[in-house]
């Protein structure tokens, strides 16, 4: 099948970023007009002699001079800082944007995309935690579409194809895997050291999602997101180990639609990137003979009480969600540097989230105060190495 897209990645280096140019070599009909890393740029390097993009950015100031340099001998564009992510973000030629940027730095650059009128292939969940009410209502006035990245929202939003009226959803079923500490209780988990916690049992992430799974923050994050994303707040979590059921949605005369497939983070990024089409891909087939069983269980939690956060800060909504986001960076930050322990993760998130005072509409300016003021709480906490 022929098909062409033009698209710009942010965070081209990470786990996201690296398999969006998986599917982009596959199918030689998509092409890179920009692409950004915050500091890898070896790897960065690469990737622009290979998909020679007319752009690229490096967050990182001082690493951009460097990349400057190792790409003098080609015609590649190499910008830096915010405002380089930004033009990366409105490059000219691009129709969709891959926001695979970690983290709250991916809500203005997403915002500069959508006012360019580029369709968004969202992975960089903070985006709508954070920012939900300003971007979906900047999307909808500039007539571009939101796609979901991440495998939880893209198959509900494969569920949710030929439903008519949102109207229609009685509740979204978001599965999550449990992660590698599930069935244990809050004792068992005391002493759980940041190389444990980074050993997921069905999924390759990043570093800050995998600890983020463990605890289900992770999973509290895709609540919020989903509420903006699909436009309810009925929400229920269960887990399911097998990772094969990758989300759910009930419908108001109970009847029930999964997406189901191999865990395998390519299929949601090329289902964003060729919708409404399907393309053939390679080395993903699901076999579900060797499953046995499906299984569903509640979350515990008492033992992964973030989760609970992640609810309380949906109900309240306004700036919590924003809260309960950075107050987890913060602490996951000091968790792998073995400053904190692993459940005080999730009581730095509870004491940021009591101790700052609600905004309900806030702006731009108001979410990155927030930011500010959550990650000072925390790092306050122990202090910051």
């Amino acid at each position: 099948m022929e098909f062409e897209h033009r698209i710009s990645v942010l965070g081209s280096t990470g786990s996201i970023g690296t398999q969006t140019l998986e599917i982009a070599r596959e199918y030689k009909g998509i092409s890179i007009e920009a692409m950004s890393a915050h500091s890898n740029i070896d790897l960065l390097e690469k990737q622009a002699r290979e998909f020679t993009p007319k752009l690229v950015c490096v967050t990182d100031e001082e690493k951009a001079k460097d990349l400057k340099i190792k790409l003098a001998d080609t015609d590649i564009k190499v910008v830096a800082g915010k405002d380089g992510l930004d033009e990366a973000a409105t490059a000219d030629g691009a129709k969709t944007v891959v926001t695979a940027v970690v983290g709250i730095s991916g809500l203005e650059p997403t915002i500069e995309a959508i006012k360019a009128k580029k369709n968004i292939a969202l992975a960089n969940k903070e985006t709508l935690v954070t920012g939900g009410h300003i971007v979906m209502n900047l999307a909808k006035e500039n007539g571009v579409s939101i796609l979901p990245v991440d495998s939880e929202h893209s198959a509900i939003f494969q569920s949710l194809q030929g439903c008519r009226d949102r109207k229609e959803i009685k509740n979204i079923l978001l599965t999550a895997s449990g992660g590698p500490f599930f069935g244990k209780k809050r004792g068992e988990v005391e002493n759980i050291t940041p190389a444990a916690a980074l050993n997921h049992p069905n999924w390759n992430m990043g570093a800050k999602v995998t600890i983020d799974s463990s605890t289900l923050v992770n999973k509290g994050l895709e609540v919020i997101e989903a509420k903006w994303l699909f436009g309810t707040e009925n929400i229920k979590v269960l887990v399911h180990r097998q990772s094969v059921v990758h989300s759910m949605v009930e419908f108001t005369d109970n009847s029930v639609i999964a997406q189901m497939g191999a865990p395998d983070m390519r299929l949601p990024i090329q289902y964003a990137l060729t919708y409404p089409n399907r393309l053939p891909m390679k080395n993903n087939e699901l076999d579900l003979l060797k499953y046995g069983a499906l299984t569903f269980e509640e979350p515990d939690t008492d033992t992964f009480f973030a989760l609970r956060l992640a609810f309380e800060a949906l109900r309240n909504g306004g700036i919590k969600p924003t809260v309960f986001n950075s107050a987890d960076e913060a602490a996951v930050d000091l968790f792998l540097k073995g400053k904190i322990s692993y459940l005080e993760i999730s009581e730095a998130v509870a004491r940021a989230m009591s101790t700052v005072k609600n905004i309900e509409n806030p702006t731009v300016s108001d979410i990155f105060e927030t930011d500010r003021l959550s990650r000072e709480i925390v790092y306050g906490l122990k202090g910051r190495a």
